[in-house]
């Protein structure tokens, strides 16, 4: 029986990067870069940044007297936006008192959006942190459940699984092979596995807030509007996206269009486009299903949130997400508002070398600020990425789709291909293509032995010395 969808970058094993879709990881990894840089004047953020002061102010910040009519100075904000280890008012970047910010969160059954890095160990800790903190700061009076955890990590048809884990059934090895770690998300299970951990030792239930990646891959091949009702699992129509998302995405779009086949070798980040070049990248028609693509997402977490409040009414809801799906108020927390889901605030960790630029520009309702370098995983290195996505085949993996702009697509892998060996060694399902991917080094060849209608031929898959980012 053939297995389920497999992702577009088969090149990791547990403890690198997760086989991302193309569209997902140059949205979250280059998207917020993007934003970093662009001023303020050019985005409409008066709206978001109004919102986010009044709901958080008005709520929790004001209760712990931090909310304030003056601007602070410049050297307040500079003191404690440029020390590690502050929690921030992300709109006037004073300081905060973290035991006072989660305790009112948790009083008041607030939905919390977690950003952060997947491959970022100080975004882990920090993560492991405030969920304890919350949990020891929720009401013990209420009835039921205190607190939820829910994960952008797993799709919601391992809902059962979560439950067994919860319940003390599985062993640490039984849950991420039940869960599939490997194949469906893939990033280091140890980032990740302290939290799944304090979540069973407490009896906090787990919530699988995605969907299938291949829905969100068909979505953008072919449109939202293209996918039957019976193939979107559950999902409603997206709330239509912001201007500001609209042009962070095509900012996203523009800097695709300028990379070459495999990322490239160059040594610098990509030049940020010009107003031009992302008009022009909106005109494109793959551009909306672009858009389409990322909203699934959205839509699909703010779905499971809105059911566990529903399911759990009394409980603080705690969604771990991508910061690309936090950030700004564009994604999950605008398709939340879309949903009726109020008392929604977006916490995320963020390294001194950009605290300060992100004060005031409506980026999180609070920010905790990491030591330099914070934001990065244990590598700036990122590893290959081969560009193709895989279904089991007959006795082989077989190419479902070749990524455009890739090392699939440069070496002259087409879909339908059945990969059989990879260096030599005979490969019988997607997993083993991943497993030797993973371990090229950067700069390294690759030869692949492929049967195409019915013969066997030769490609060589070439890594860029430099992985791009994003």
């Amino acid at each position: 029986m053939a297995t389920s969808v497999r992702e577009a970058h088969p090149w990791q094993s547990v403890g690198n990067g997760r086989p991302q879709q193309p569209e997902h990881q140059s949205m979250i990894v280059t998207h917020a870069s993007a934003r970093r840089r662009r001023s303020a004047d050019a985005r409409p953020v008066a709206t978001a940044r109004h919102w986010a002061r009044g709901m958080v102010c008005g709520a929790v910040l004001a209760l712990v007297n931090v909310c304030l009519d003056a601007t602070p100075s410049s050297a307040q904000t500079n003191a404690a936006c440029s020390t590690y280890g502050n929690w921030i008012d992300g709109a006037s970047g004073k300081a905060i008192d973290g035991r006072d910010l989660l305790r009112e969160f948790s009083k008041w059954s607030a939905v919390v959006l977690l950003g952060e890095s997947h491959t970022s160990p100080d975004h882990h800790v920090w993560q492991m942190q405030t969920v304890a903190a919350l949990h020891d700061r929720t009401d013990k009076s209420v009835l039921g459940e205190r607190m939820v955890l829910g994960f952008e990590s797993f799709p919601r048809r391992l809902q059962g699984v979560l439950d067994d884990w919860v319940a003390g059934k599985l062993s640490a090895e039984a849950f991420l092979n039940a869960v599939e770690w490997r194949r469906v998300w893939g990033y280091d299970a140890a980032l990740y596995m302290p939290l799944f951990q304090f979540a069973r030792l407490n009896r906090i239930p787990m919530v699988a807030l995605n969907v299938e990646r291949s829905l969100v891959s068909r979505v953008g091949r072919e449109g939202w509007a293209a996918v039957p009702q019976d193939a979107r699992e559950g999902l409603t129509d997206p709330a239509p996206a912001s201007e500001g998302y609209l042009r962070d995405l095509a900012a996203v779009a523009a800097m695709k269009r300028t990379m070459s086949p495999g990322g490239g070798d160059s040594q610098s980040a990509p030049a940020e486009p010009d107003d031009a070049a992302i008009a022009e990248a909106m005109k494109q028609p793959e551009f909306k299903r672009f858009v389409e693509a990322q909203q699934t997402w959205d839509r699909a977490f703010a779905q499971g949130i809105a059911d566990a409040r529903r399911k759990y009414p009394n409980a603080t809801i705690v969604a771990v997400l991508g910061s690309g799906h936090v950030a700004f108020g564009y994604g999950a927390a605008h398709q939340l508002k879309d949903l009726g889901v109020t008392g929604v605030v977006s916490l995320i960790p963020v390294s001194v070398d950009t605290a300060c630029s992100r004060v005031g520009k409506s980026f999180a309702n609070a920010m905790f600020t990491l030591p330099p370098g914070g934001d990065e995983g244990p590598s700036s290195v990122e590893r290959p990425r081969l560009g193709v996505e895989l279904v089991q085949g007959e006795g082989a993996p077989r190419v479902n789709r070749v990524v455009g702009n890739s090392v699939a697509e440069a070496a002259g892998l087409k879909a339908g291909d059945h990969v059989v060996r990879a260096a030599g060694v005979e490969m019988r399902s997607p997993d083993d293509l991943v497993d030797v991917v993973g371990r090229q080094a950067p700069g390294t060849w690759l030869p692949l032995s492929v049967r195409r209608d019915g013969q066997e031929i030769e490609v060589v898959a070439k890594f860029p010395s430099r992985p791009r980012q994003g």
